[in-house]
């Protein structure tokens, strides 16, 4: 008889990791929070949403579990709030709710939450999400860290045109140019600098865009470039942000359509007058590999046309 195996143990908490739980009824977690001590977190509680955004305040946690449904702010607003701080919206939030409705569920990622956990819960699924999604955040926060140490101002917009990721620099930088332009906004300040930011790059990602628009004044009159380096995911989109005097040149169009490596010998040669078949066999690649290239090229530049990306390449590449 083969015997049963025992239940899989969640992954343990490393000490020193925080969890924030928000909940109007907290004596209902009392279970959950003395498992969430034993696995090595430490554990805060609030008692609503405004409660919650005070601890926060106070001190940063690794993860928040959060009831959707509360008194006075819900569930769904806290987190909504939590995400518009960018010294916050790193943090994982997890749902913990009696609401299990489709409609419930969606709402609880709109408002930017990572997981969606149905009560009654069961300690050793959260646990185990928990652990997850605090992995997960602290590998991307190192990651920020290191883009940030390097000084560069690198960003992330998803397929709705919403800033999805930042780095430190780049939030500093567009706070410094869009700060002025949102300060009318009824929305909070760090939530308005982010739409009139995204507002400004949906603008150069738009077809036929002039090059010349990704240069915006900052405070100190030098100039923020902002150069698109491509798909990084299912609709989003990279950036990368520099700083340039205000009499340096404006980037070319080509230095600001992130082409690679091949798509830039394929239109040099077509700017050459070669026709696909012809570079096909200079680069060994299939026409249709060349014909594929040649359409991220156009849309890379904004162009419709083979001439007037050749025409461009003509100019610019020489």
């Amino acid at each position: 008889m083969t015997a049963t195996p025992p239940p899989a143990t969640p992954p343990p908490g490393r000490p020193g990791d925080i969890v924030l739980l928000v909940d109007d009824v907290p004596e209902s977690l009392g279970a959950l929070e003395q498992e969430l001590e034993a696995d090595g977190y430490t554990v805060l509680v609030a008692h609503s949403g405004e409660a919650a955004l005070a601890r926060l305040d106070l001190v940063t946690p690794d993860a928040i579990l959060l009831d959707a449904l509360m008194p006075g702010w819900s569930g769904f607003e806290t987190c909504r709030r939590i995400k518009a701080e960018p010294a916050w919206s790193h943090i994982p939030i997890i749902f913990m709710t009696g609401l299990s409705e489709t409609a419930h569920v969606v709402e609880g990622f709109d408002a930017g939450g990572v997981d969606y956990v149905v009560k009654p819960l069961r300690a050793q699924e959260v646990q185990a999400r928990l652990a997850t999604h605090v992995r997960n955040a602290r590998a991307v926060r190192l990651a920020r860290d290191a883009v940030d140490v390097g000084g560069h101002g690198v960003l992330v917009v998803d397929a709705r045109s919403r800033i999805a990721w930042q780095s430190p620099q780049a939030q500093r930088w567009l706070a410094d140019c869009f700060a002025d332009l949102s300060a009318g906004a009824t929305a909070s300040p760090p939530a308005s600098v982010q739409q009139a930011a995204a507002a400004w790059l949906a603008g150069l990602a738009a077809p036929g865009a002039d090059a010349a628009l990704g240069r915006h004044t900052r405070v100190d009159g030098r100039l923020l470039v902002a150069r698109r380096l491509g798909e990084v995911g299912l609709g989003e989109t990279m950036w990368l942000l520099s700083l340039q005097a205000a009499g340096d040149a404006a980037p070319s169009r080509l230095s600001t359509a992130a082409l690679t490596p091949r798509e830039t010998e394929v239109l040099s040669w077509v700017a050459k007058g070669k026709t696909n078949r012809d570079v096909a066999d200079i680069l060994g690649m299939s026409p249709r590999t060349v014909n594929k290239h040649l359409e991220h090229v156009f849309e890379k530049l904004g162009v419709e046309t083979r001439a007037a990306a050749a025409a461009l390449a003509s100019r610019e590449l020489g």
